[in-house]
């Protein structure tokens, strides 16, 4: 990894968690005279940054999956800014980015935020609106972050559940009640509260709203699949 700035060091070495959630602002710029101006004004603001001056030297280091988000000139040697967005939305990953760039025009400026751009500031920008962008960045990409933690630790519990549970979910969250689902897959009342049960311990709820919820937010094809169980 090729870096202008490594990361501040610290008296003490942090945990593993909380490591990951400190926001870390990657800045991409080819003008080193504008890399170090942009990591003096993040670290100002009580931010980390690290620098890079290309976005190959940014693709070969480690850093892009941690929170945070990143500050991109646009005309770079080798792929633009607009060429690194173009391919962190195609692999999934959705770090907000903040273009900074003084060759800008209008189809640029579009592009950038049709692909969901921050910010498509030009150089020189004032100081406080740039931080005012970075800001937002962070907080969007925390926003994003709780979601997915969400997601994720609603797959995991309901990947714990067998397949019969799993059915018993899936019609408890389309508002079912037990006669009915018992109704349903052939099994008697008692059979019906006796997975509803697991099901509500397994995936840690506390209410038949909580556990509706937390259906609502597993991905479309892990619910389809709990309904094609249910049909055969």
């Amino acid at each position: 990894m090729t870096s202008e700035q490594p990361l501040p060091r610290r008296s003490a070495p942090l945990s593993k968690q909380q490591e990951v959630e400190q926001p870390l602002v990657i800045i991409v710029d080819d003008d080193a005279s504008v890399r170090e101006a942009l990591s003096e004004l993040i670290l100002s603001a009580g931010f980390q940054s690290i620098c890079f001056a290309s976005t190959r030297e940014l693709l070969d280091a480690d850093v892009l999956d941690g929170p945070g988000c990143l500050i991109l000139d646009v005309r770079m040697p080798g792929a633009s800014g607009l060429d690194l967005q173009n391919r962190l939305a195609k692999s999934g990953n959705s770090k907000p980015i903040i273009f900074l760039t003084g060759h800008g025009d209008i189809p640029m400026t579009v592009q950038a935020m049709k692909a969901g751009a921050i910010d498509f500031l030009t150089k020189p920008a004032r100081d406080q609106t740039l931080l005012d962008a970075v800001t937002a960045g962070i907080a969007m990409d925390a926003t994003r972050r709780a979601a997915a933690g969400i997601v994720k630790r609603n797959v995991e519990r309901f990947e714990t559940l067998t397949p019969r549970e799993r059915e018993v979910l899936r019609e408890v969250a389309r508002g079912r009640v037990n006669k009915q689902i018992a109704f349903d897959l052939g099994i008697s009342e008692v059979t019906v509260k006796l997975h509803r049960g697991n099901v509500m311990r397994k995936m840690e709820v506390a209410s038949v709203g909580e556990l509706i919820r937390a259906w609502e937010t597993l991905p479309p094809a892990m619910r389809d699949v709990a309904a094609a169980t249910s049909s055969t």
